[in-house]
Parts: C-alpha cells; sequence; structure tokens
C-alpha cells in the first residue's frame, strides 16, 4: 500500500467507526428513568400525607408500589400527578390520595383476606397485597383483568388472585372477607358483598348515581347488622354489569 493510500485509509476509519455505532442496537431507556422513585416519594409527602392519611402501612406502600407500571406507556410521565388517568375501556386508574383514603378507610391487617371489584390496571390491588395477605380481585372487562393479572405477576404479587367477571357479585367460594373495596360506583349496595364480609369487616364503597352526587361510603358489619357512614364526595365510573 503507498503512503497515499495509508493516509486515507486511516481518515476513513472514524466516519466507518460512526457508521458502525450509528448501526449498533441502542438501549432503550423509558421515560422518567430513575425520576420515578423521587416521583413516588414527593406523591406520597405532598399529596397524600399532606392531606391527613397517616396510617404508616399505607404510606408505606404507597412509596414501594411502582404506579408507573399500572398506567399506560403513554401517560407515565404523568403517573404521579395529583388526577385520575384513563387506563382504556372508558376505566380509569384512580387519583393517588383516594387510593390511599380507600386502603386507610379499610383498616387492612397483616392477616386480612381482602376482596376487591374493579381491579383495572391492577394498582390498588397492589397496594392492598403490600399489606394484607391475600387479595382476590374481579375485573369485568377482560382485557383489562388479562393485563393486570400480567402486571402483578411480573412484579411478584403471588398473594394476588385476579379473576375476570361480575364484581357485583363478589367471590362467594372465597368468602368471608376481612375487608371489601369497590372501586367503581353502583347506585346502591350490593347485597352480596354485605352478605360475604366478615363479622367485624368494612366495606368501603363509591355509591350514587352518574348524573347525580357520589359519596365514598364506609360500612362495618356487626353481630347485630351493620353500620353505613356517607363521607367523601366523589366521582367515579359506573360499576359495570353485564
Amino acid at each position: 500500500m503507498t503512503a497515499v493510500r495509508r493516509r486515507l485509509a486511516a481518515s476513513a476509519l472514524p466516519l466507518l467507526l460512526l457508521l458502525l455505532l450509528a448501526c449498533a442496537p441502542q438501549a432503550v431507556q423509558e421515560p422518567g428513568g430513575d425520576d420515578y422513585a423521587a416521583a413516588r416519594a414527593r406523591m406520597v409527602d405532598r399529596q397524600i400525607e399532606a392531606r391527613g392519611i397517616g396510617d404508616p402501612r399505607v404510606l408505606d406502600a404507597m412509596r414501594r408500589v411502582p404506579r408507573e407500571r399500572f398506567v399506560p406507556v403513554l401517560y407515565r410521565g404523568s403517573a404521579y400527578a395529583d388526577h385520575p388517568l384513563s387506563i382504556g375501556y372508558e376505566q380509569t386508574i384512580s387519583q393517588p390520595y383516594i387510593v390511599a383514603w380507600m386502603t386507610e378507610a379499610l383498616q387492612v391487617k397483616g392477616s386480612s383476606r381482602v376482596l376487591e371489584v374493579g381491579t383495572g390496571s391492577g394498582y390498588q390491588a397492589a397496594v392492598l397485597a403490600e399489606i394484607a395477605r391475600e387479595v382476590f380481585t374481579i375485573e369485568i372487562v377482560e382485557p383489562l383483568a388479562k393485563s393486570a393479572r400480567e402486571t402483578l405477576a411480573s412484579l411478584g404479587y403471588r398473594n394476588v388472585h385476579v379473576r375476570q367477571g361480575d364484581g357485583y357479585l363478589g367471590w362467594p367460594e372465597r368468602a368471608p372477607f376481612d375487608g371489601i373495596m369497590v372501586t367503581a360506583a353502583p347506585d346502591h349496595v350490593p347485597q352480596p358483598l354485605i352478605d360475604q364480609l366478615a363479622i367485624g369487616g368494612r366495606l368501603v364503597i363509591p355509591v350514587g348515581r352518574q348524573d347525580g352526587m357520589q359519596f365514598m361510603t364506609v360500612i362495618t358489619k356487626t353481630e347485630s347488622g351493620i353500620t353505613k357512614e356517607e363521607t367523601l364526595p366523589v366521582r367515579f365510573v359506573p360499576l359495570v354489569r353485564p
């Protein structure tokens, strides 16, 4: 090779390296990256604890569950925002504060067996599973039940059981439950859910018409019957039935 050719070959090497690097597969980084942990901590501090949620088990659960995994990729940048988000099929993932409020109101213990009606993306089930011994959750929309089951399994939640079906009817073969949570609004409290509640158990449910007021309702079952307390005004999607 002549000196001229050697110089030309040497000058072409940087260009060749650039071309090779451009064609090489690149690692895909999710939007947010490590910022999710910081966003999660801010969410708990500013949206939840600052508004009066004080149960340390609930706060710790909200700090641990990666909410971004339970929203569509398009909305992951808003996963920790102070409002609900669409998850498709005319359903939503609730505002973080409401998730925390309902979890605290249910008074879940480490020994509790809990039923959730309205799995959605699976986020509320994951929060409950961080505290309770076992969570049974029902979702009527088949694609949501499937994706929630897959997400929960991928995150290692072995104490969550997902079922596709009519949540109004509960899960009688797994009853009684120490707590029942409903994350969609019927216009009345379903009797099957009261029937499946253990003595001393609590039912937390938004109740009301879609064209009127809804109130978060807390029901406690006792030996002599039930007590009922209407609390927060809320707005939930309707409880869908077949």
